[in-house]
């Protein structure tokens, strides 16, 4: 019976993999839309929402959503109580040690979370004021 051997895999090969898995990370954003007493309510996002390292001069874009609408169409938010959604981000540069959520849109009233220090899980929960 043959000998079955086990194959070497070049060093530099590893290393360009273990480049590409890094850029495959995501960034799970969980925002809390506070309660409001107000009837009513509606909320959206805009796919002009990032993540945003001013220091790094990067933006992660929004990949997915959970739980809330995307421009043009609304969500009914019930009052007097938080309303959550989730946001999936592409991946943060290695270096970033904290970044901001931010909507960029052509209309007041954009989210924005400022100065969010990053984690090792890369999950995040934020409250949106």
């Amino acid at each position: 019976m043959p000998t079955i051997t086990k194959p070497e895999i070049c060093q530099e090969i590893l290393e360009a993999l273990q480049t590409e898995i890094q850029e495959e990370k995501q960034v799970i954003v969980h925002c809390c839309f506070p309660a409001t007493f107000y009837d009513g309510s509606l909320i959206r996002i805009w796919r002009s929402t990032f993540l945003v390292d001013e220091r790094l001069k990067h933006k992660s874009s929004l990949i997915h959503h959970e739980n809330i609408s995307i421009f043009p169409y609304w969500t009914a938010v019930p009052p007097m109580q938080d309303y959550w959604f989730t946001l999936v981000f592409s991946g943060l540069p290695k270096d970033c040690t904290s970044f901001d959520l931010r909507e960029e849109i052509p209309e007041e009233g954009g989210f924005l979370v400022k100065n969010i220090k990053r984690n090792g899980t890369d999950v995040y929960r934020v409250k949106l004021s």
